[in-house]
């Protein structure tokens, strides 16, 4: 499920998990698994108006875990 935050410059962001479509199948599972940390995973964010999108390497629990500014400032750092 997308989770929406917006930055300091209000950009409506909507992140997903990447290849969280693909079902409970372990092999596609381990497809949005990143390479060597084993508690990270593939976060796709876009902006409002899907400008250009954003892949990020997040915490497993970035949906419930992570404040909003916090997220808002690992997309911004993404972007740099």
């Amino acid at each position: 499920m997308p989770r929406d935050v917006t930055d300091a410059e209000g950009t409506v962001w909507s992140c997903i998990q990447a290849f969280a479509g693909l079902g409970n199948d372990r092999h596609k599972a381990e497809a949005a698994k990143v390479e060597g940390p084993p508690d990270r995973v593939h976060v796709v964010c876009t902006p409002s108006g899907g400008a250009a999108s954003v892949r990020l390497e997040l915490p497993v629990d970035w949906e419930t875990a992570m404040a909003d500014d916090e997220l808002a400032r690992a997309i911004r750092a993404g972007l740099g």
